[in-house]
């Protein structure tokens, strides 16, 4: 599959982006054969299950190479189509909810409902679980985690991805390597002052219990962890892929967080994130400004700025992942 692509449908399927509907959607299909559309409130908000999966169903039939479908539903404070009732009576609850309510196999029996609803609508994706882990109730993340300690957190992770990939829904860890206690980089630079062994006793625990459980991709985070590299947020970094490539051994696909957000965007403009973002190590990018990032990356590629061999790389985990899916033969 990947010797049929050109360049410029290679570099295409490096970016899981924000999806612009309608019919720009399935222009931008034809424009930069994009690897996946991610899905947000506003593609729900005025649709119908009925309606989006046929939508969905028109974008997969148009495009070269089958699509990611994604979104972020990981029931809570951040729901996308469950939190319209016209898509589900009841807004999926959140985890730490659900481990409170009925524990271990609540939580579970939603991921399988969950799954399937998703599945439903042409959803292949889901961004979740997160794997954060702060003892600060006051944190922007933490009702979003599981409320538990790292090694707790641990555990019920790999549960959730071994049955995420029995219900053959895609994962994503995030967000890596842990905000902790740390702002919302959503709004702003969050600057992380741990050191690497700090991390290694309590974040990155989840992390390594969910690749080793058989985690289809990692979301990398904007923090800047001042003691690994203060120049570049976690995104961009080199060395802090070094650490999720290298030292916790993931060989599965690495996607940042969107490249639009207030963390990458005061740091460096777009077009110079997205190049940064590839040499990084990233295998994909989620991009709401593909527009400008994508063609920066291309041309990138054409002036020996990165390797083709390194899209090539990626473009494996890629397919390999969109296999996995039953996306690809």
């Amino acid at each position: 599959m990947k010797m049929n692509l050109t360049l410029r449908e290679k570099v295409g399927q490096l970016f899981f982006v924000r999806c612009p509907g309608g019919e720009k959607a399935l222009h931008d299909i034809d424009r930069f054969s994009v690897g996946g559309y991610l899905l947000f409130g506003a593609d729900f908000k005025n649709s119908t299950p009925e309606l989006l999966a046929d939508t969905v169903r028109g974008y997969q039939k148009h495009s070269k190479t089958p699509l990611f479908i994604g979104s972020d539903e990981e029931g809570g404070s951040v729901t996308r189509a469950s939190f319209y009732p016209q898509f589900r009576s009841e807004r999926f609850k959140s985890p730490m909810a659900l481990l409170a309510e009925g524990g271990e196999t609540a939580l579970l029996d939603d991921i399988v409902t969950k799954s399937a609803f998703l599945k439903s609508l042409g959803i292949n994706v889901n961004f979740a679980p997160v794997c954060d882990v702060t003892d600060d109730r006051d944190s922007f993340i933490y009702t979003r985690t599981l409320g538990l300690t790292a090694g707790e957190t641990a555990r019920i992770i790999a549960a959730m991805i071994k049955k995420m990939d029995e219900c053959k829904i895609g994962s994503m860890l995030k967000h890596f390597p842990g905000y902790g206690d740390n702002a919302d980089t959503h709004i702003g630079l969050s600057v992380d002052n741990r050191s690497p062994e700090q991390l290694r006793e309590r974040d990155l625990i989840p992390f390594a219990s969910g690749i080793a459980a058989g985690a289809d991709s990692v979301l990398v985070s904007h923090n800047i962890l001042s003691k690994i590299d203060e120049s570049h947020p976690a995104s961009l970094s080199g060395p802090v892929h070094d650490i999720l490539r290298g030292e916790m051994g993931f060989d599965r696909v690495i996607i940042t967080d969107d490249l639009l957000m207030d963390a990458v965007s005061k740091y460096t403009d777009g077009e110079k994130a997205a190049v940064t973002a590839v040499i990084a190590g990233n295998d994909m990018l989620c991009a709401s400004d593909y527009e400008v990032q994508l063609p920066a990356v291309l041309k990138a590629v054409e002036k020996g700025i990165i390797d083709e061999n390194q899209i090539d790389r990626s473009l494996d985990r890629i397919f390999a992942w969109k296999r996995k899916l039953g996306l690809l033969r």
